[in-house]
């Protein structure tokens, strides 16, 4: 077994065993390990003899692509004449003007393919689909995987709990074993994360088929973890759910997502449409109303045109183990800014598998699958900087061979969700150049052949027309959704009525307007620093629900503030009519600080809570499988795994320092002259050390994981006073 990582399961099996078996249930230690071998691909070089062929033929969704793409390409091309006949009716465009032009097309293009893809949707969302059928009995095993980095141990072992309780209870358990895997590079987490697997270990018996894996090394982040599964377990199964630490999935989709596997012999990854729930902050409420009402449509044309050629989110999704070994093992991209490991996996791993000849595709009404979302505009920030680098790092992958047109698509959406916001910044800025040209320039009574003057101006009418175009299409598939909810009895009902859905929903789109400049800026911002090479690191998200410090608030966004000021004082300089047309932009920006403050605020969530707005029919009724999450998680913190700190917690307690260092692999010799230097610092201190308070005060974060990690260091901690 390698060195980095160990397994602990539920049982210890006293011979090679499937996991679940009779065997497999004797006692406490290691399971026995399945390996696949999971190649490194080659992205410039592919074989279209390598592609298994379909059990079936299935035909691709031209029609629905012709509709989608056709309709946005049309509808570009119309936006981008009425933007050129705007700006040119002093005469021929200038140069700076046909830049504004250009970059009005590739914006518009961004919305308008939104906008026709929420169409189709609105039109598949209208057409009544038959409900699954409950499956009553399965025939192969699926591993549900929960990966996890320093995460919060209450609410993740919470959650396993909860879900294993929900798929025994459907009587189909035996057929899935679950895996908590540890990626944790802080000590007080990893320890947390040991004592809750122990005790829920301890409370749901040697039947369980329960497994912890802890790798210190958290090579190529999730990717590498899940990689390091597949090579060492995949072989035991045939399919693997594949979860993020604030996933949940009720027992009927964990089941119907295994029977859909059965059913489709040529399924790689089946995707499901993740709801949010459980936010009560301000902006996460937002996103949560604005993903259970609008989210359906844009999913529904995603899996409309989509078809068998789709996408993966990385998590609430199901993935056939020997197809993902055979084809998705992902490699380092050479050189900068989007070199190494690559970051955004899923979109990766969706088009290996489906250039292997797997379909892809999702399942986006079936119930059941949810998740989290991040609690503060500052916390979203964040997330988005990290997808941010992984998006456009696939400017390295889109041109990949062999990959389905269809998949390429999905890169570039991506890619030009990151790139709109500088375009549009840009856009904003061509703007403002040429409002300043047209007030400072004198008109040429010489330019033209006839004898009029040449004015260089905008044509006031075309351009407001073109306003109400772009705003239009732009809000177009959230009055969808909207519509597709008022007529919905239950989900009408759920949400407070038709007068207070309809006001949420206006209540969204202002909130959206004022964030959306901040959001602009920062994501310009994100995009610069990718492209100047810096990594954004990985670190783990905040899902709880809580404020920022208003001194961290004030740091992050006075520049936006300032520049929110000086735009609106130059434009009010250069025109009126510029500072009316900037006016929701610069609004957004000066207003920075107090929009960012109150989207954390716990207290303005709950105040719209309580007037039933924004809410979501899953906050009315919540899912069973939340409730009982809900419940669990409170049950964990009570025991306070989160507090505990991991020096403390092993000296404290014989049988869980002993559980430990049963759960430490083997140790392997140390190379003569490769010097730890965190472990030798940590043994050097150790040594020292006289209680464990000083073992506390004096161990580095890095020096406390590399004593944890050596059974005599572990030892030395535990005789101390």
């Amino acid at each position: 077994m390698p060195l980095d990582e160990t397994l602990i399961p539920i049982e210890r099996p006293v011979a090679a065993a499937e996991p679940g078996s009779a065997a497999a249930s004797a006692g406490f230690g290691l399971a026995p390990e399945a390996p696949l071998a999971m190649p490194i691909q080659d992205l410039a070089r592919w074989h279209p003899g390598s592609v298994r062929r379909a059990s079936r033929p299935v035909r691709a969704p031209w029609l629905a692509r012709l509709a989608v793409f056709g309709g946005a390409l049309a509808l570009t091309a119309y936006g981008g004449w009425q933007m050129l006949e705007t700006v040119s009716v002093s005469g021929s465009p200038t140069g700076l003007q046909l830049v504004l032009v250009v970059l009005f097309c590739l914006t518009f293009s961004w919305i308008a393919l939104a906008f026709t893809s929420g169409l189709l949707g609105f039109a598949m969302l209208m057409r009544r689909e038959r409900t699954l059928d409950r499956p009553t009995a399965l025939r192969t095993r699926t591993a549900v995987l929960m990966p996890v980095y320093n995460e919060a141990t209450a609410r993740t072992f919470a959650g396993i709990e909860a879900m294993w309780e929900a798929v025994e209870a459907t009587g189909l358990g035996q057929h899935f074993d679950w895996f908590v895997l540890s990626d944790s590079t802080q000590a007080d987490a990893w320890i947390a994360e040991e004592r809750a697997f122990l005790d829920l270990r301890d409370r749901l018996g040697p039947e369980a088929r329960l497994y912890y894996r802890h790798r210190p090394k958290n090579h190529h982040r999730k990717a590498g973890n899940i990689g390091d599964f597949v090579t060492r377990w995949g072989g035991h199964y045939d399919h693997m759910l594949v979860l993020d630490a604030d996933s949940l999935m009720s027992g009927s989709a964990v089941v119907a997502l295994a029977a859909a596997m059965e059913a489709d012999p040529d399924a790689g990854i089946i995707q499901t449409l993740p709801l949010i729930i459980n936010r009560n902050t301000l902006f996460a409420r937002l996103q949560q109303f604005a993903a259970r009402i609008y989210g359906p449509v844009i999913a529904a044309g995603l899996s409309a045109w989509s078809g068998r050629d789709g996408n993966y989110w990385g998590h609430n999704a199901i993935i056939r183990t020997r197809a993902f070994a055979e084809s998705c093992g992902l490699p380092d991209l050479p050189g900068t800014p989007f070199g190494g490991h690559i970051l955004s996996h899923d979109f990766a791993e969706a088009a290996l598998i489906r250039r292997a000849g797997w379909a892809v595709y999702m399942l986006h009404r079936l119930p059941g699958s949810y998740e989290e979302s991040p609690p503060s505009l500052i916390d979203v920030a964040i997330r988005d900087r990290r997808w941010a680098q992984g998006n456009l790092q696939h400017a390295r992958v889109i041109g990949a061979a062999g990959l389905h047109p269809a998949t390429r698509q999905h890169f570039a959406t991506g890619i030009a969700g990151y790139l709109a916001s500088p375009l549009w910044l840009l856009q904003l800025l061509v703007g403002i150049l040429l409002v300043l040209q047209t007030a400072t320039e004198r008109p040429d009574y010489f330019a033209g052949a006839g004898f009029s003057p040449v004015f260089p101006r905008f044509d006031p009418v075309r351009a407001l027309q073109l306003f109400v175009l772009t705003m239009a299409v732009l809000l177009a598939p959230k009055f969808l959704g909207l519509i597709l909810a008022l007529l919905d009895g239950p989900v009408r009902r759920a949400c407070g009525g038709a007068g207070r859905l309809v006001l949420s929903s206006l209540v969204e789109i202002l909130l959206s307007a004022l964030v959306a400049p901040v959001a602009m800026v920062i994501q310009s911002g994100s995009v610069v620093s990718i492209l100047l090479g810096r990594d954004t690191g990985w670190n783990p998200q905040r899902r709880d629900d809580g404020s920022i410090p208003l001194r961290d608030i004030i740091a992050r966004h006075r520049w936006h503030m300032a520049l929110g000021l000086v735009a609106g004082i130059a434009a009010f300089a250069i025109a009126t009519s510029l500072f009316l047309w900037m006016s929701p932009t610069i609004l957004g920006l000066v207003l920075a600080i107090p929009i960012s403050w109150a989207s954390g605020q716990v207290g303005l969530g709950l105040a719209l809570k309580d007037r039933r707005l924004l809410a979501t029919p899953e906050e009315a009724t919540p899912p069973e499988i939340a409730v009982r999450a809900g419940a669990l998680t409170a049950r964990n913190a009570a025991r306070g795994y989160d507090e505990a700190d991991a020096l403390a917690a092993i000296h404290a307690d014989p049988d869980l320092a002993t559980a430990h260092a049963r759960m430490l692999p083997v140790g392997r010799p140390r190379p003569r002259g490769a010097i730890d230097p965190d472990q030798t610092l940590a043994t050097a201190k150790i040594c020292e050390a006289e209680t464990v308070g000083e073992a506390q005060a004096w161990l580095s974060p890095k020096e406390r994981m590399a004593l944890l990690h050596d059974r005599a260091l572990a030892d030395r901690l535990i005789r101390l006073t």
